[in-house]
């Protein structure tokens, strides 16, 4: 039985993923109390999600170290490791939006520099993934079998493929399909980075890709079937780690709220559109298939080229926008000065400044909440986790969209 773990994006919402790793691996640890290796042998991970994919990944072979260290590392996360809080770093960007605003885009035409182009530098988080996650482990890890592939998507701005990046224990044949391909690579910081690089928030990443350079951004932007990647590497059962609420998160009404929204609101929806959406279409999609297999005789099942896939979706129970509101002081000053300008300093820009509050009193709540989602889920957890693990069977015989 192929386990493969599917972690979506989110920025700092990415932390819930840390706490339901943690009760992931106390749950294996129930399940066969014998093993230390991670159960899930297919990882996928996108945006802030690629991150702690890889992070986890590289500790297959001692999965309930491997969540204490990225519940340790989110614990004590500050913005300031993410992208640059320093006045002069902020005041450049801010600088740049308000010439924009103020004088039209043709401004920009004294010169590509002149020009912004998003709210912050990701500079600092350029510069630890190097240093914090260990990728000659990702190649162990496969060489000894205890992963199959780890996967990473990422969106080409320059010619708009959603493109997944993967490394796998056996050559993979690549996979293309409408607007979507995939790539067979050794791993770096650079995939990373490109996948988590929020739209308008981080910048683009240049990678190279069949002998051209590229530019890369968040592969939650358009990402019609967050799934596919875990099929095609032969997932017969899929659990997911979201990072946000899996249906739209919808205020309730209060005085004021015909006016005109601020520029944070108007954000929370554009990136909502890029983070929520997806999944859910995709789940009935597989269940439609599901339903397709279940009419097929038992004999027919295998040469259909279709399987039955199972998915578990584990996402916050709670609105995330209304833990953040309670953080927002936390973010540094500098950065609530120039969220402040687009409303996002207020209650109601909350939801926005929740991808950006990688700040530990937020991410320890969230930590906390993942924990308790993902035990909530241990019937099923732990009827998954004593099926027989993924062995040398590299059959895949399904459909793969």
């Amino acid at each position: 039985m192929r386990l493969a773990l599917v972690m979506m994006g989110g920025g700092a919402r990415a932390a819930y993923q840390a706490g339901a790793l943690r009760a992931l691996a106390e749950l294996a640890g129930q399940a066969e109390p014998a093993r230390r290796a991670m159960p899930f042998t297919v990882i996928c991970g996108t945006s802030a999600g690629a991150i702690n994919a890889t992070s986890i990944a590289s500790h297959a072979d001692q999965f309930a170290h491997g969540a204490a260290h990225l519940v340790d590392v989110w614990s004590q996360m500050r913005a300031s490791q993410i992208y640059r809080t320093d006045w002069p770093g902020v005041a450049a960007a801010g600088a740049r939006w308000l010439a924009a605003l103020a004088f039209g885009w043709a401004a920009s035409s004294v010169g590509a520099h002149a020009a912004p182009r998003t709210l912050f530098d990701s500079t600092p988080l350029a510069r630890m993934l190097p240093h914090s996650l260990n990728f000659h482990r990702i190649g162990q890890m496969l060489d000894e079998r205890l992963l199959y592939a780890l996967a990473v998507t990422a969106l080409s701005y320059s010619s708009g493929r959603h493109v997944t990046f993967y490394q796998a224990c056996e050559p993979i044949s690549a996979w293309r399909r409408a607007q979507r391909t995939a790539r067979m690579v050794a791993l770096t910081p650079a995939h990373l980075l490109a996948s988590a690089a929020i739209p308008f928030v981080f910048p683009a990443v240049r990678l190279e890709l069949d002998g051209r350079h590229e530019y890369f951004g968040d592969g939650s932007i358009r990402q019609i079937a967050p799934l596919s990647p875990a099929i095609h590497f032969g997932a017969q059962r899929i659990v997911v780690l979201g990072a946000a609420a899996p249906t739209p998160e919808v205020p309730a009404a209060r005085p004021g709220i015909d006016r005109y929204p601020t520029l944070a609101q108007i954000g929370q929806q554009v990136l909502a559109s890029v983070f929520l959406d997806s999944l859910g279409a995709d789940i009935e999609r597989i269940e439609h298939v599901n339903r397709m297999v279940l009419q097929l005789p038992h004999a027919v099942e295998p040469e259909s080229g279709w399987r039955h896939v199972e998915v578990l979706a584990i996402a916050p129970s709670e609105r995330i926008e209304l833990i953040a509101a309670r953080h927002l002081q936390q973010l540094p000053r500098s950065v609530r000065m120039l969220l402040g300008a687009m409303g996002g300093n207020r209650a109601s820009g909350a939801a926005f400044a929740s991808y950006l509050l990688f700040e530990r009193e937020f991410t320890r709540e969230l930590i906390e909440l993942g924990y308790r989602d993902t035990l909530a889920q241990s019937d099923v957890l732990l009827t998954w986790l004593k099926a027989p693990a993924d062995g040398a069977s590299n059959d895949f015989g399904a459909r793969r969209n």
